[in-house]
């Protein structure tokens, strides 16, 4: 009695097993989708570059010395023609007594030549002296007016480099850089050294970057830029592209050329030889926008089957059925476009129902496109994929492993509830 209970309960496990498999389920097809918007698409291309000043001047010494007195410092605001810094003036004062007393000296040469050549040329009028010696008088006046000279000009060279030792700023601005301190030696033997170098103004910055060779013949001066940089994460400036430099630069057999952007800094937020990366918009458009995820959008025979339409590669029967609303017209001739048609198809859902609908676009970025033609308007509601859920189908009479249909009597007498459910469990 035992053994056949347990068979009994096994047989009926098997049963239950085989009735959930073979239950009746229903597809319902649930739809991604997006509704059609106004929206700006741009084409970029992107760039590294460094920020820079828009003007910024070295500022040097044409003189050697020693640094006596510094009177700014890194990031001093300075105006035009203020004292930055002053050499040692000692030797330069020196070498200025000196060819002032060159000058006397001369001086005094060209005055006794003259009175020479004047008494000589009298006496050579008078044929008093021979025309030798009024040679040499011409001679000796010629080289004390040169000697003169020449001592005058070294004096002059000798107050200007007295100047140089005080050092003005060219211009307005801010010091970037100051590569001397009080007391360094200063040597100008071959080059004039960097001592400041000066931004005239930091509100006005510029981005120099590095466009691929790929890429520069979208670039023109006057497009519109974005730039972030890695101190300010998540703040984006921008900038207006002013100039293409047309020498090219090689790395690792990469040519590149540089493209100069102005940015507004009027916060000075942006400094000096950040690295930006850029994205330069060189083409964009508005309007109403359709994904691309649409445009690659196809359903299935499946699907259409599910949704009652006649299969793509099929051609339908009559006229193809309207959509229950009567809202979106139907395509011509009531046949759906096959894959190769070279129109582009989007897929608009009317309610519970899809439609094909032909489109033409414009430029994209890789995530939308423009609507340049068709009859998609904004507020359509487009396909961007579809998948199948399925739902147990409810029963109205239930089933019973052990007793009769559901809405008979129970052997205890009492009634089981109409309408569907779960079969009862053993």
């Amino acid at each position: 009695m035992k053994k056949k209970i347990i068979l009994i309960v096994i047989a009926a496990i098997v049963l239950l097993i085989v009735i959930i498999k073979l239950w009746p389920t229903k597809k319902n097809v649930v739809f991604t989708t997006n509704v059609v918007d106004t929206a700006t698409v741009e084409i970029t291309i992107t760039a590294t570059g460094n920020l820079e000043p828009v003007d910024k001047v070295e500022v040097g010494t044409q003189v050697s010395g020693i640094v006596e007195k510094l009177y700014v410092d890194y990031n001093t605001h300075v105006t035009k023609g203020q004292l930055l810094a002053e050499l040692d003036k000692q030797t330069l004062k020196e070498r200025l007594s000196q060819c002032e007393s060159q000058v006397r000296s001369a001086t005094s040469q060209l005055k006794r030549a003259q009175q020479t050549y004047n008494r000589t040329k009298e006496l050579y009028e008078a044929k008093a002296t021979t025309q030798v010696d009024m040679e040499d008088a011409e001679h000796s006046l010629v080289q004390a007016q040169s000697s003169l000279t020449n001592a005058e000009t070294s004096l002059r060279e000798a107050r200007v480099n007295l100047g140089y030792a005080e050092i003005y700023s060219p211009i307005d601005g801010v010091i970037l850089s100051k590569d001397i301190e009080e007391g360094q030696t200063v040597a100008s033997s071959f080059n004039t050294p960097t001592l400041f170098i000066i931004a005239r103004d930091l509100k006005n910055m510029q981005v120099e970057a590095n466009v691929d060779e790929a890429d520069i013949g979208q670039v023109k001066k006057g497009q519109k830029c974005i730039f972030t940089v890695d101190a300010y994460n998540g703040e984006t400036f921008y900038g207006v592209v002013e100039q293409i430099r047309l020498q090219p630069e090689t790395t690792n057999n990469v040519v590149k050329y540089t493209v100069v952007i102005l940015a507004q800094n009027p916060d000075e937020k942006l400094y000096p030889g950040m690295t930006a990366s850029i994205s330069i918009v060189t083409n964009q458009e508005h309007g109403n926008v359709v994904p691309m995820e649409a445009l690659n959008f196809t359903p299935t025979d499946e699907i259409l089957k599910t949704l009652g339409r006649p299969q793509r590669d099929k051609k339908p029967k009559g006229d193809f059925p309207e959509p229950p609303d009567g809202d979106f017209p139907a395509p011509p001739n009531g046949n759906f476009p096959k894959e190769n048609d070279n129109a582009l198809m989007v897929w608009v859902k009317n309610g519970n129902d899809i439609h094909p609908c032909p489109i033409e676009i414009g430029i994209d970025d890789g995530v939308n496109a423009i609507i340049k033609g068709g009859p998609i308007q904004k507020g359509d509601t487009l396909v961007l994929s579809a998948n199948f859920e399925q739902k147990k189908e409810k029963h109205e009479a239930g089933v019973s492993l052990f007793g009769p249909p559901r809405g008979g009597n129970n052997r205890q007498g009492g009634n089981r509830p109409q309408g569907g459910g779960e079969p009862p469990r053993p």
